[in-house]
Formats: structure tokens, sequence, C-alpha cells
């Protein structure tokens, strides 16, 4: 069983964190004025935010998908190679940078259908929030 190794960053940490602090202060103020910033700017907090994530808990055992900007392999335990994953979580960008800044929590964002889970190790509200504007 390997816990993984620690991802190799493709954002510059300055960057990723200036864009998902740039997301979430918009979001706190008025959510829609969030989901209308440059497509840029949320793809890049939500990459760097995978890249946190995978960096923060490495390993191969839980996939973390945001559509359409990104993925991420995470938690220690063991290694899937084929076919789809046993566990994963799905979710949509404005969702997934809510929960990475602690503006919603894992159970308001489940209870509201927001977030797909399958697996037993899906569950990574354990490792959220990744950063507090």
């Amino acid at each position: 069983m390997s816990t993984g190794s620690v991802p190799r960053r493709r954002i510059p940490v300055p960057e990723g964190h200036a864009a998902l602090l740039t997301w979430a202060r918009t979001a706190a103020e008025d959510p829609e004025a969030a989901a209308a910033l440059p497509r840029s700017t949320r793809a890049m907090a939500v990459r760097f935010s995978l890249e946190e994530l995978a960096t923060r808990v490495p390993g191969n055992s839980v996939e973390v998908r945001v559509p359409p900007f990104g993925v991420c392999q995470c938690v220690p335990g063991p290694r899937h190679t084929r076919g789809t994953p046993p566990n994963v979580l799905e979710t949509d960008a404005s969702t997934w940078l809510a929960l990475a800044t602690g503006l919603t929590d894992w159970e308001q964002a489940r209870a509201a259908g927001k977030v797909s889970v399958s697996g037993v190790r899906a569950d990574v509200s354990a490792h959220l929030p990744l950063v507090r504007p």
C-alpha cells in the first residue's frame, strides 16, 4: 500500500493563493459576482485548491473531480489503477471553492445535493477548509 507521492505543483503558490482568495472574498460579499469572475481566475482557484489538497493529503485512494476545471487524487490507501475509482468526490466549481475556503461546510453541501460521493474514503471533510478568507 503506497501513500503516494506529493504532486508536482503546476500553479505557483502565490498566484494560486491569490486567485483562491479573490474568489473567496468576492463570494463572501456576492456569490453571483464570484460566478462572474473571469474563467481564468475561477479555473486557477480550483486547480490550485486541488493541488493544495493533494499536497496536504497525498495518496491515490480518492479522486476529487471538479469539472470542467480539474481533478486530483489524494488520501492514503489502496491505489486505484483501472476503470472508475471506487472512492470519488465530484462537485461543481462554486461548491468546491466554497468548501475549500470554508464559506460552506461539508454537511450543508451534501444536504443540498451539491456533492456526490462514492466509496468509504471519499469524505474529505476532515481536510477542509484549505484556507479561510
